[in-house]
C-alpha cells in the first residue's frame, strides 16, 4: 500500500479530529494509501512537539512554510484559524500537494475564489472538512431524496444553537477565542456553524438562490486578548435568514452562540409532497423518517436506528445495534478522499463546493447589512 505523507497545520479541537482519522482509517476502511502522520506546525513548538509525541507525528515544526516545501510530505492539512487558510493552501497548490482544509474555506467568497483557482490550476486533490455530511443518518438521508421518496421538496429548516459567549466578561481574540475577532475568522456564527448547516442543505437539496437575513452582536465590545484594549465586536453573534433554493423550495436557517442550555444543538428537517426527514446531532445515530404511503391506521413518524450493515458506512463498524460517534465523520470523510484520491479525482465536498458554501454566507451578511433580499453569487 503506497504511504500519503500528511503534514498538519495547527494542533487544536480540529487537529485532534484530524489526526485521529488519519491513524484510524485504515483500521476499519479498505483504502488504496496508508497515512502516515509526518508533520504537526504550530506556532508554539513546545506545544507543538508535545502535540507530535501524543499522536505519533515524525516531526514537528512552527513555520507551515517549511512544512508545504518539504518533498517529505504529500497533503497538507489545514486546520488553522481562518484567516491562514488562503496563504497556506495557495502556497500547498503551487507546490503540487494535496490539500485539506477545515471549513470555512476562506473568510469570505474572494478568499475561497483564489484558494480555488490555485487548487484548480495546480490540478491537486481538494476538500473542505464539512464532516456532518459523513454522518450516516444524514448520508442515508441524501440517498432517500435522490431515490425520489420525499417527492417535490417544499421546506428545508436548519438551526445550530450554542451558548458559549453569552457572558460580557469573555474576551475576543488569541488562541482560544479567535472566533471572536473579525479579523481572523472573518464572521461569527454565520461562517462558523451557518456554514456547515448551508453545505449539508445544498448537498441535499441543490443550490440556493436568494436569502434574506438578519444578524445581531449582543455584546457590542470586549476586551482584545492579545492588546488588552477593549475594542468594537465585528462577528455577529446571531443570524437567522430565510431562503429560496433553486428547486423552488423555501428554508429558514438559524444559528446563534446565544441559546442558553444548547451546547452543540445542530438540527435540519426536510418536508416533501409524499415524505419527511428529521434529524438531531444529539441523536446523531437515528434519522426519523414519515411516509405518507404508509396504511392510514400506522402511518407516524418512525425512528430508524442506523447501525445495520445496509446503512452509510455501518459495515465497516460493529454488528447492528451498536452505535458510532462524532469522531467518526472524520474517518469517513478521510476514507472517501484517499479513494478519491486513488481513483484521480477530489471527494465531495471540493474548494470549489466550499466556495458556493462561502458564497451563500457572504449573500446573508450583505443581506442583513442592507435588510433585503439578496440573490446568492452564481459562478
Amino acid at each position: 500500500m503506497k504511504q500519503l505523507r500528511v503534514g498538519l497545520i495547527g494542533y487544536g479541537f480540529m487537529g485532534r479530529t484530524h489526526s485521529n482519522a488519519f491513524r484510524t482509517v485504515n483500521n476499519f476502511f479498505d483504502v488504496p494509501f496508508q497515512p502516515v502522520l509526518q508533520t504537526i506546525c504550530a506556532r508554539n513548538g513546545e506545544r507543538a512537539r508535545a502535540f507530535a509525541d501524543q499522536w505519533g507525528y515524525a516531526s514537528a515544526e512552527t513555520d507551515w512554510r517549511k512544512v508545504v516545501e518539504s518533498p517529505d510530505i504529500d497533503l497538507i492539512d489545514i486546520a488553522s484559524p481562518n484567516d491562514t487558510h488562503a496563504e497556506i493552501a495557495i502556497a500547498a497548490a503551487k507546490a503540487g500537494k494535496m490539500v485539506m482544509c477545515e471549513k470555512p474555506l476562506g473568510r469570505n467568497g474572494a478568499e475561497s475564489e483564489a484558494i480555488v483557482d490555485a487548487v484548480e490550476k495546480a490540478g491537486v486533490a481538494n476538500m473542505v472538512w464539512y464532516n456532518y455530511r459523513r454522518v450516516p443518518a444524514v448520508t442515508l438521508a441524501k440517498q432517500l431524496i435522490d431515490e425520489g421518496r420525499l417527492g417535490r421538496i417544499f421546506h428545508y429548516r436548519a438551526k445550530f444553537l450554542q451558548d458559549w459567549t453569552i457572558s460580557s466578561d469573555l474576551p475576543q481574540g488569541g488562541e482560544g477565542l479567535w472566533r471572536l475577532d473579525v479579523k481572523v475568522a472573518g464572521s461569527g456564527v454565520t461562517g462558523d456553524l451557518l456554514a456547515h448547516c448551508i453545505d449539508t442543505a445544498m448537498w441535499l437539496n441543490g443550490g440556493i438562490d436568494e436569502v434574506s437575513a438578519v444578524t445581531e452582536t449582543f455584546i457590542k465590545e470586549r476586551k482584545h486578548t492579545l492588546t488588552g484594549e477593549v475594542t468594537p465586536v465585528g462577528i455577529d453573534d446571531a443570524s437567522l435568514f430565510l431562503a429560496r433554493f433553486n428547486n423552488g423550495s423555501l428554508a429558514t436557517f438559524e444559528a446563534t452562540r446565544y441559546a442558553r442550555g444548547h451546547k452543540a444543538l445542530y438540527t435540519l428537517e426536510i418536508n416533501g409532497e409524499n415524505a419527511s426527514i428529521m434529524w438531531d446531532l444529539h441523536d446523531l445515530h437515528r434519522l426519523q423518517y414519515f411516509d405518507h404511503k404508509d396504511e392510514g391506521k400506522l402511518r407516524g413518524w418512525k425512528s430508524i436506528h442506523i447501525t445495520d450493515r445496509e446503512h452509510p458506512y455501518m459495515a465497516n463498524w460493529w454488528v447492528p445495534g451498536l452505535q458510532i460517534g462524532y469522531e467518526h465523520t472524520f474517518i469517513h470523510q478521510i476514507a472517501d478522499f484517499l479513494t478519491a484520491v486513488g481513483g484521480g479525482t477530489s471527494a465531495a465536498p471540493t474548494f470549489r463546493e466550499g466556495l458556493a458554501t462561502d458564497d451563500v454566507t457572504d449573500a446573508v451578511l450583505q443581506s442583513a447589512a442592507s435588510r433585503s433580499w439578496t440573490k446568492v453569487k452564481t459562478r
